[in-house]
């Protein structure tokens, strides 16, 4: 018999609104006392999945079922009572809310420089052509995805995270999953120190589970998606840049049409 399942997703799709979809039809199982990871590109739908998880989304159709519970089903109080019963650690970019992607990048410009305002708006978009974002400069923090925020953070500070961070809090998971027969949820997009220490990955791509499995099948699996996220190539089945128009244009170098 195999042991109980920790987490059901059947079929679910989810969209932040009409026209921008992000999880579509998603199925997948994770049963008790294993250490899981879900990765992919940033913008898969890798966070949108770990907050429907921990109950903070609903999905507009299939169930999301956790510890035998349908998230969607609960009261209020039924599911902070189920919260009790998980722990969840964020990584953020640590940007202010209520500003844009584009402001959040011009913040420090703006109250550490004396630079005229055209010159600050050349140097948000570049940088934020740097990253592949300047097409999601309108948007809010909470419409971007972990990796997304984490890339405009890297706009704003051209700074990155620490890698023997993420390798000690990874022996750490393993350690304390092995001993307390935990099941563990690792959302990451790093290759390297997230495959040797989990047992099962989803890998996930534009809102879709591609390929599943032991570490080594998945690392081995022939999908374009995988083979792309694995040896860290910047275009290919997922395309670095987000939809924006024409680069000169929003320069004001052009006309814009």
């Amino acid at each position: 018999m195999s042991p109980p399942a920790v987490v059901e997703i059947e079929q679910v799709s989810f969209g932040y609104d009409a026209t921008r979809r992000v999880l579509h039809d998603v199925t997948l199982r994770m049963p008790q006392g294993k250490v899981y990871a879900i990765m992919g590109q940033s913008g898969c739908g890798k966070t949108t999945l770990l907050r429907m998880i921990g109950g903070a989304l609903h999905p507009d159709s299939g169930t999301a079922r956790v510890l035998g519970a349908d998230i969607a089903s609960l009261e209020t109080a039924e599911l902070y009572a189920l919260r009790r019963r998980m722990g969840m650690l964020f990584q953020f970019g640590a940007l202010f809310t209520d500003l844009s992607v584009y402001d959040n990048v011009a913040f420090p410009l703006r109250e550490h420089t004396n630079l005229p305002a055209a010159v600050i708006n050349d140097l948000v978009l570049l940088k934020l052509e740097a990253v592949g974002l300047r097409g999601a400069a309108n948007l809010k923090p909470s419409e971007l995805s972990g990796g997304m925020a984490r890339r405009v953070a890297l706009a704003r500070a051209f700074t990155a995270l620490d890698p023997i961070s993420l390798g000690v809090v990874a022996r750490l998971i393993r350690r304390l999953n092995d001993s307390l027969g935990a099941t563990s949820i690792v959302v990451t997009h790093d290759v390297a120190e997230t495959l040797p220490f989990v047992d099962h990955v989803f890998f996930m791509a534009d809102g879709r589970v591609v390929a599943e499995g032991p570490p080594g099948e998945v690392e081995r699996a022939d999908v374009p998606f995988v083979t792309q996220f694995v040896q860290g190539n910047v275009d290919g089945a997922v395309p670095f840049h987000f939809p924006a128009p024409g680069y000169r244009a929003d320069l004001g170098l052009e006309a814009k049409v």
